[in-house]
């Protein structure tokens, strides 16, 4: 019987120590799941950049003090003065490189690149009425378009795009009428007929630039193509006659406030025009009378007047032109003497 009893006191011991056994384990997991639970939360704060936002004052304290420090240390008034514009935080640093990056491109990414598409209301024997706003972006950066309303002047000049066989006739006549004229022209015309260019330069006219691959320029988002536009061709003129072009008539007509300003950046002034026809199509040329009529119904003081040298009915007429517009008391002056 003693024995009976003895044997149930262990085993009563031993279930006793076993459930002592579990619930330390359980106790164990708990704490243990809360650590697991507490890393995890870590985690996502710095996935958040919660700890990385305090780590990151935490090292602007410290430039903060060392620069209290430097200042302590004898530098001058104005060096005090720079530190203090700086102090604080890394967020100014940061915000002084992005200003200063802003301010290298200011010249570009300042000013508006929407196209101005040159035109104007024709007013017979009158000066014609102009956009406002298209005219002051040019005047703005000293643009030409229209002279001065007091004097009785006309700047003529010619577009060259390509020869169509009359640039020859045409030189001829102004060379016969003492009358100076500047003619635009783009690569292509130059590389293909050195020989008339020469007789421009020669003969005392002005030449100039009409850009490279006559693009429309607002159109070129890339402010290094144009300036490439201008100078490719500046540069090849200057290398191959000796020549200095200083006007640039945009292509189309077109232009901005940005293309311009980078014109005028690079020595050149842009020319539009007050008069002008449909003399560009030498599938639609409507003869000598309706040519006469309207380059001569038109005239206005301070005239810059643009006809297309390919054009037979624009060389038919242009010695009676010429003629008639002086017999009307007109001076006939290049560009180079231009008065707004």
């Amino acid at each position: 019987m003693k024995k009976i009893i003895s044997l149930l006191l262990i085993l009563l011991a031993v279930t006793f120590s076993m459930c002592a056994c579990e619930d330390n384990y359980e106790n164990s997991n708990i704490s243990g799941n809360t650590e697991l639970q507490n890393s995890v939360s870590t985690n996502q704060n710095e996935d958040d950049g919660t700890l990385n936002n305090e780590s990151a004052d935490t090292d602007n304290q410290e430039i903060s003090t060392e620069q209290n420090d430097e200042n302590q240390s004898g530098e001058t008034q104005d060096d005090e003065m720079q530190f203090s514009e700086t102090q604080n935080s890394g967020e100014k640093v940061d915000e002084q490189q992005s200003n200063e990056t802003q301010s290298i491109s200011v010249s570009t990414t300042a000013l508006s690149n929407e196209k101005c598409a040159w035109g104007f209301v024709r007013k017979k024997d009158s000066r014609p009425e102009i956009y406002a706003p298209y005219a002051k972006v040019l005047d703005k950066f000293d643009g030409i378009y229209l002279g001065n309303s007091e004097e009785k002047v006309i700047y003529l000049t010619f577009d060259e795009g390509y020869e169509n066989g009359y640039t020859t006739t045409i030189l001829d006549t102004l060379k016969e009428k003492d009358c100076p004229v500047t003619f635009f022209v783009t690569m292509p015309y130059v590389k293909q007929n050195p020989d008339l260019v020469q007789r421009m330069i020669d003969e005392g006219h002005i030449v100039g630039n009409h850009s490279v691959n006559h693009p429309s320029m607002p159109e070129v988002t890339d402010d290094e193509k144009v300036k490439n536009e201008v100078l490719g061709l500046h540069d090849y003129v200057k290398e191959n006659f000796d020549y200095e072009m200083e006007f640039f008539r945009p292509p189309k007509g077109e232009y901005s406030e940005r293309t311009v300003a980078i014109c005028k950046e690079l020595g050149y002034r842009n020319v539009l025009w007050s008069s002008a026809y449909a003399d560009w199509d030498v599938n639609n040329q409507k003869g000598s009378e309706y040519a006469k009529n309207m380059i001569l119904n038109y005239l206005h003081n301070g005239c810059v007047m643009l006809l297309h040298a390919v054009s037979k009915d624009n060389d038919a007429v242009l010695g009676e032109v010429i003629d008639e517009i002086r017999n009307r008391g007109y001076e006939i002056r290049p560009l180079s003497e231009f008065k707004s």
